[in-house]
């Protein structure tokens, strides 16, 4: 009821006017309601008699009357004033929508939705900035966005609230001399993509005075449009003192197959092997002495393996591929009497190590693990999820597997998964439903239709249902 309603049932008296409910407290949460949408006045305005300044963007809450005008500033206890907003927020169907989101409706897109939000460049309004904070909390992965998308109101915040000051280490688009650590990632990354050298000269000039966890970031900057270039800082880098941060190093250094690290790990590697008669006879490394360490091989092994196995395999994955000649077929095909798995997981670990797509994708039919998946173009990828699905039952590992391919799926794909759906509806419910969230959540929008006339299973019209929601959160922010 409105208030007007309220205040006119409590005058004339509920045994002349029934009321449905408890009349005292809906009036409670009515005042708590509008007294939530009205700005503190300053002192300064009761003495000069300045009426209330609302905003003027036109940001109110969902579902909420012409009477609730949020506040365009709010001031904190000791008096501090929130600063002014320096870009615009998101419209207000769109704002409705994160709402709706983050009362649980679709709540996996969140991700989805603060990536486009953000790369519009609009923050959000500030009525959802407390939940949302909250959600960045206790969930880490949403945090990439949030320091655009906050504004500067929710950076106050986050200094007002020591629960949300992790805001302030998010980027915000500032410069490399003014910004915070993210901020001068970021600026790295973009420098990177422009003009790798001056990205690396940049590093080098200031890499004696950053924190170790920052080296360890910003050696991962690298990775992008790595070159031959880059080796001269990349094997001073392995002296560095954390450890992690060498380890980085050894990394790419091991992508470079003219790289010295490259051509040690090969004569590593070369030592460890016979081929002959069709087949591979395996010695593994008898020690692991300073120079190994150096170039990143860890000593101590994980729990369940073997010392001369953890070397082993290291020493493998950072040899360059290119020494087991230009085609992995003949090299699968080998029998290995000893070794034989340790050889080939640590085959697995090159391909991505180093980022090899023939590698990559020949060791994903031997072990179709999703990593893999990551190494290959998004193309190729959902050929071979497309077939994987068709020839496998549901199971974790399909659900896996799915779970590597990047998003937007094509036809192919799309409706190989709607085909296995419509296969198992009605069995394996947890297997089923991550299916049709993955489904909803990675197949391209614009499929909504096809997925719409493909089944009337339910399950499908579930996924048809997601696609619209997400083709319609996207033109809503676009």
């Amino acid at each position: 009821m409105s208030w007007d309603d309220l205040a006119s049932t409590a005058l004339v008296g509920t045994h002349r006017r029934p009321y449905q409910g408890d009349l005292l407290a809906d009036a409670a949460v009515e005042v708590a309601r509008r007294r939530a949408g009205r700005r503190l006045t300053l002192a300064s305005e009761q003495t000069s008699g300045a009426g209330p300044d609302f905003a003027p963007s036109g940001e109110t809450t969902p579902g909420t009357g012409a009477d609730h005008i949020p506040p365009r500033q709010e001031v904190s206890g000791d008096g501090r004033m929130a600063p002014r907003e320096g870009q615009a927020a998101v419209g207000g169907v769109a704002a409705g929508r994160l709402v709706r989101i983050l009362g649980g409706e679709y709540e996996r897109l969140l991700p989805e939705w603060l990536a486009a939000a953000a790369a519009t460049g609009r923050r959000v309004p500030p009525y959802v900035l407390p939940e949302l904070l909250e959600r960045g909390r206790r969930d880490r992965s949403i945090r990439a966005h949030l320091g655009v998308l906050a504004g500067r109101r929710g950076r106050w915040l986050a200094g007002l609230n020591p629960a949300w000051a992790y805001l302030l280490e998010e980027p915000t688009g500032e410069t490399w001399d003014l910004g915070s650590p993210a901020d001068r990632r970021a600026y790295v990354r973009r420098l990177r993509v422009d003009d790798p050298g001056a990205a690396r000269q940049l590093l080098e000039s200031t890499w004696e005075s950053e924190t170790p966890d920052d080296r360890a970031e910003f050696v991962t900057v690298l990775a992008e449009e790595l070159s031959i270039g880059d080796e001269p800082f990349l094997e001073r880098v392995l002296d560095d003192r954390r450890r992690e941060v060498r380890q980085q190093a050894a990394n790419l250094l091991a992508r470079l197959p003219g790289s010295a690290l490259s051509r040690r790990m090969a004569e590593r590697a070369r030592a460890c092997f016979t081929i002959a008669g069709g087949v591979m006879r395996v010695e593994p490394p008898k020690e692991c002495d300073r120079a190994m360490e150096r170039d990143g091989v860890k000593v101590k092994p994980p729990r369940g393996i073997g010392e001369r196995a953890w070397w082993l395999q290291q020493v493998i994955a950072r040899a360059p591929l290119e020494i087991w000649g230009p085609d992995p077929a003949p090299l699968l095909a080998l029998r290995i009497p000893d070794w034989d798995a340790e050889v080939k997981t640590a085959w697995v670990r090159a391909a991505l190590l180093q980022r090899d797509p023939a590698w990559a994708r020949a060791m994903f039919a031997w072990d179709p693990i999703a990593d893999l998946l990551t190494v290959l173009p998004p193309g190729e990828q959902q050929v071979l999820a497309a077939a994987f699905v068709r020839e496998h039952d549901l199971d974790s590992q399909l659900i896996m597997v799915l779970g590597g391919v990047s998003p937007d799926w094509r036809e192919e794909l799309a409706t190989a998964v709607l085909a296995k759906i419509v296969k198992v509806a009605g069995t394996q419910p947890w297997n089923l439903g991550e299916l049709v969230k993955l489904a909803g959540e990675r197949v391209a929008p614009a499929l909504a239709d096809l997925a719409a006339r493909y089944s009337t299973e339910p399950a499908v019209q579930q996924v048809a249902a997601m696609l619209r929601f997400r083709a319609d959160m996207m033109e809503e922010l676009s």
